[in-house]
């Protein structure tokens, strides 16, 4: 119970990584609001984590609509009086129509950065004030190891989490006297139902080639290190740049290729 009276906000979770991070974090103590845009679809997953014996807790947020980080934030200050954690899980990109830097569109390209880093941003500004007053507090940017990795395709994306992992460090530099720290945390690929319905298994095979343990994570592997960020384990830790990727772009770029060959021989 490492989370135990601790008021979290998670964005983005009634699926996926942002899903698995609510419910880590509820099972760790936490009294856990979910930011949803389906406020009724994030209920029916609550209902059943409190059922379960957790605390968990509906927020609405539309990704779309900018006032709503303010709005959310100060629901949930109101309603608990502080907010010790916030986890920025939001991110999207279309693999369709953010391509390359000869083929992207540029409203596809600005929409994607405005997109995923107005959301760290925003609810980043909103609860600062408020974690200050507290004492201090975590915020937990979800990034991309394509933040680090550049990459063929999806420019837009990787050029939005690039982004984030530098705001990341910008907050903990400023907003350290106040206690509050803030990390980010990079997922490699990962078994999500996203990764599942826009890649193909060809494309997945590839990547997971030049992965050195030979799988996609796990949701559930990405909370773990949320959670370490979040509980008093890392008190002394803030602008961390983690990249929970199974070793993706650790190695030699052509890694892969030498596997295959060793084997061959």
């Amino acid at each position: 119970m490492r989370l135990e009276n601790k008021v979290v906000i998670v964005t983005a979770s009634t699926r996926g990584i942002g899903l698995a991070c609510a419910k880590r974090l509820a099972k760790e103590g936490a009294i856990v609001y979910m930011g949803a845009r389906n406020v009724e679809r994030a209920q029916e997953i609550a209902d059943t984590l409190n059922h379960d014996g957790c605390k968990v807790k509906v927020v609405y947020n539309d990704a779309t609509i900018k006032e709503s980080y303010k709005e959310m934030v100060e629901e949930v200050t109101k309603n608990e009086g502080k907010i010790d954690v916030l986890v920025n899980n939001f991110g999207t990109s279309n693999p369709k129509k953010d391509l390359d830097i000869k083929t992207t569109e540029y409203d596809e390209f600005i929409t994607t950065i405005d997109l995923n880093l107005s959301s760290v941003f925003l609810a980043s500004q909103a609860v600062i004030p408020h974690m200050a007053a507290n004492g201090g507090g975590s915020i937990i940017n979800i990034s991309s190891i394509g933040g680090i990795c550049p990459d063929i395709s999806q420019i837009a994306y990787g050029t939005s989490k690039a982004s984030i992992n530098y705001l990341t460090k910008l907050i903990a530099a400023q907003c350290a006297r106040n206690n509050i720290r803030c990390n980010a945390v990079l997922p490699g690929m990962t078994a999500t139902d996203a990764v599942n319905q826009n890649l193909t298994e060809g494309f997945k095979e590839f990547f997971l080639k030049h992965t050195p343990i030979k799988r996609m994570g796990t949701p559930e592997e990405i909370a773990g290190t949320v959670l370490y960020f979040a509980s008093d384990d890392s008190a002394y830790t803030t602008g961390q740049i983690i990249d929970v990727s199974g070793g993706f772009g650790l190695p030699t770029p052509v890694y892969g290729d030498m596997i295959e060959l060793k084997n061959r021989r």
